[in-house]
């Protein structure tokens, strides 16, 4: 008994001895855990649910372009607690290239463990109104990381090997919003969006283009074509069949966007006899048939717009005098002449050259 009461003496007596020393320490690891909680779990303040900021780690990056790259897009006090947490993950700049969304309310912890893992946010990647192949390159490395010129070199080596001539390109694109990773390499880009273009040509579709006696790329260039004689959607049908009437008739297309095509100017208002002189195998008034290739990169409404073109015997059309946008159409020769004189006197009044 005596034993017992000795030993509790002693410990009450080492307790008062070193409760101070135990009550630092318990402040120390509170204020420790209180100081990780604070740099790695506060969440980031910037961007929002919906749209948030962006981070990049481009190929061959150095650890401190990654650190310059965290501080330039969420600013300096939290990208360098991402960039020190990533550090101590092991994070290597080769793993992490990418691009990474961030949105309010992301912790620095779970940022750097995204980017450190390499879990990328796809891009969204759009093209549209793209006439030629060059500027297809530039919407495309203004989205993703590859350079206009890889993009093209891409091209070279992906689509001859599935029959496109360098004049067909553009057949090989459908324009619309595609999801990709943002160091995708250029030649997965070319690969994948063709495969969404082979996806459209469905059996449905290959059956009209071979009941109107042409392939997918002469769908494509005729598609190419009405798209930019006229911005009316409504009137695209009927002018794809005025198309379709005349090569039925191996008539000449004597189409001016193609000769703007060949001129290399799709400004001009007025098509004059220097322009239609033009050697070129894009001028329609000069070759016959179809130009080698599409004028632009056309979209899908366009050429179902040729595969689904209303039967009518129109072969001639010029702009409305009304400037409207539309055109008036006609079946001989005389009418399309008068139609013509109108338009002409009409430019000439608003002293249009």
């Amino acid at each position: 008994m005596a034993t017992r009461k000795a030993k509790k003496k002693k410990d009450e007596s080492w307790l008062r001895r070193h409760s101070l020393g135990i009550m630092t320490t318990a402040i120390a690891i509170i204020v420790t855990i209180g100081a990780i909680f604070a740099f790695a779990f506060i969440p980031y303040t910037g961007g929002t649910a919906d749209d948030g900021d962006w981070v990049y780690v481009p190929d061959s990056a150095s650890p401190s372009q990654v650190k310059d790259s965290l501080k330039t897009s969420l600013g300096s006090s939290m990208g360098t607690r991402v960039y020190i947490m990533w550090k101590l993950m092991g994070g290597n700049p080769t793993k992490s290239e990418g691009a990474y969304r961030i949105n309010f309310g992301q912790t620095a912890l779970g940022i750097a463990r995204r980017i450190a893992t390499g879990r990328q946010t796809p891009v969204k990647v759009t093209f549209n109104g793209t006439r030629t192949m060059p500027q297809l390159a530039d919407k495309i490395s203004s989205q993703l990381q590859c350079s206009s010129e890889d993009f093209l070199d891409a091209c070279n080596e992906v689509l001859p090997a599935h029959g496109f001539k360098q004049a067909t390109y553009p057949a090989a694109f459908i324009p619309d919003t595609y999801e990709f990773y943002w160091s995708a390499s250029p030649e997965n880009v070319v690969r994948r969006l063709l495969e969404y273009r082979d996806k459209f040509w469905d059996d449905d579709r290959i059956a009209k283009a071979r009941g109107l006696g042409l392939s997918k790329v002469e769908v494509a260039t005729v598609a190419s074509i009405i798209e930019e004689e006229t911005a009316k959607k409504d009137e695209r049908p009927l002018v794809a069949r005025l198309y379709i009437n005349r090569l039925n008739k191996k008539m000449k297309l004597q189409a001016d966007p193609t000769v703007k095509f060949a001129v290399g100017d799709f400004k001009i208002k007025r098509i004059r006899g220097e322009h239609l002189r033009v050697s070129s195998p894009y001028n329609t008034y000069k070759i016959d048939g179809l130009p080698p290739g599409p004028i632009r990169v056309p979209t899908a409404s366009a050429m179902d717009d040729v595969l689904d073109a209303p039967n009518h015997n129109y072969i001639y059309m010029c702009a409305k005098e009304d400037f409207s946008g539309y055109h008036n159409f006609a079946t001989d020769y005389a009418t399309h002449q008068a139609n013509a004189r109108r338009y002409q006197n009409a430019l000439n009044k608003r002293n249009i050259l």
